[in-house]
């Protein structure tokens, strides 16, 4: 049995042309201070959001404070 390997293609910056990487980012949503771990550009240092985050958890915690 012949076991395929899958490679994923890594995120680029379309600034800088380098590679993410998986950093602590400190991120300030909705008057609350996190830091969570974000594919970030090394040199501009511009993050990442991808969209299972943006339309999953963010989504799901701005819909709770309108609750509010």
């Amino acid at each position: 049995m012949k076991i395929i390997k899958e490679e994923k293609t890594p995120w680029i910056c379309d600034k800088c042309n380098k590679e993410l990487q998986l950093n602590k980012v400190k991120v300030v949503y909705l008057g609350g201070n996190f830091e969570v771990e974000l594919m970030q550009c090394p040199e501009c240092k511009m993050v990442l959001i991808d969209e299972d985050l943006a339309l999953g958890k963010m989504l799901e915690v701005e819909k709770g404070l309108e609750d509010k």
